[in-house]
């Protein structure tokens, strides 16, 4: 993968970048995400932002090599800190990260987002931890997809400005994906139903404590919702 040639996960969080908006994105790794639109003419103005010193500094060699350090600002924060009101972003990418530390990341600097109208999200695992902060912070699923590549499945969620209401299923599994229910949804929920069955048969042959028993009725009704739709 390279500033030209992007793995297929990252083209498609790309697709959902709006023509001349202005971007950030964080956790950048290398920028070849930012440095790729810019090449394809969609962006013209991006901010690369990197909390980890290897990281940073490769973002800053890759931008330099490929002569964008005008249009692409590599910055190195925490997070969304990295964007100031005057850069006027009006799209956030964060991908590559478990949904849990996405959404911690969104918490911790939701105040950033005041001018910003899209989020293009890309968790590894637990995305739910997605769908349930944009409930609470006035977000709508506008997009989700669901991809495979190299043997792991990823989703990927654009979030817009606005109020949504999500059920128990919606939460777990996704509005737009269950729509869509693809061969690569069903593969990944089919596999996730084997690891809760495999870690319910060790749950139920150590003695039971209130904990246990809890942890036994989560993973029993997330398996009941995913069989529902199966």
């Amino acid at each position: 993968m390279n500033a030209k040639n992007l793995s297929d996960r990252l083209k498609i969080v790309a697709s959902f970048v709006e023509q001349d908006t202005i971007l950030a994105d964080i956790g950048s790794d290398h920028a070849y995400l930012p440095c790729y639109l810019v090449h394809q003419s969609i962006i013209s103005k991006a901010i690369a932002g990197e909390v980890v010193k290897g990281p940073f500094e490769s973002a800053v060699k890759q931008v330099k090599s490929e002569g964008l350090e005008k249009q692409i600002e590599v910055r190195f924060g925490d997070g969304l800190q990295v964007i100031e009101d005057e850069d006027q972003v009006g799209t956030v990418t964060i991908a590559g990260m478990g949904g849990p530390l996405i959404a911690s990341i969104l918490e911790a600097g939701k105040h950033k987002l005041t001018n910003v109208h899209t989020l293009i999200l890309q968790p590894n695992i637990h995305a739910k931890a997605i769908r349930e902060w944009a409930i609470r912070e006035g977000w709508n699923i506008d997009q989700e997809t669901i991809l495979e590549e190299h043997s792991k499945i990823y989703e990927v969620i654009v979030l817009k400005k606005g109020n949504m209401v999500l059920n128990e299923q919606e939460l777990l599994l996704g509005p737009i994906l269950m729509q869509s229910c693809t061969s690569v949804f069903q593969k990944k929920w089919s596999v996730e139903m084997k690891e809760w069955e495999r870690i319910l048969t060790q749950l139920k042959n150590i003695p039971p404590s209130p904990e246990v028993l809890q942890k036994v009725e989560e993973i029993e009704n997330k398996i009941s919702l995913v069989k529902e739709l199966l």
